[in-house]
């Protein structure tokens, strides 16, 4: 069982909209929420989501929405600071 879920969830971070527009960089592209929004614009009949967004969307919007909106939420503090053009170094060992 544990297995089965692995394997969805590495299923749903490969086609999820957030990751597919976290590198887009994409000038003029929306940040916050940036996964949620993909998505939703899609849903809508939206025609071109890689010059709107940078980022091709998923092939089921409606299966990673849920996934994209919790991602963007928890991904919002980082989201909120590049909008604001807050830059930081973030570096790890000792």
């Amino acid at each position: 069982m544990n297995k089965l879920l692995v394997i969805l969830l590495a299923l749903q971070l490969a086609g999820c909209a957030t990751v597919r527009t976290l590198d887009a960089a994409k000038p003029g592209a929306p940040l916050v929420y940036s996964g949620t929004r993909l998505d939703l614009y899609v849903m809508q009949g939206g025609c071109c989501a890689m010059d709107r967004f940078g980022a091709e969307a998923p092939s089921y919007p409606g299966l990673d929405l849920p996934a994209s909106a919790l991602l963007d939420t928890l991904l919002l503090p980082l989201s909120l600071l590049t909008v604001l053009g807050v830059g930081f170094q973030a570096t790890g060992g000792l």
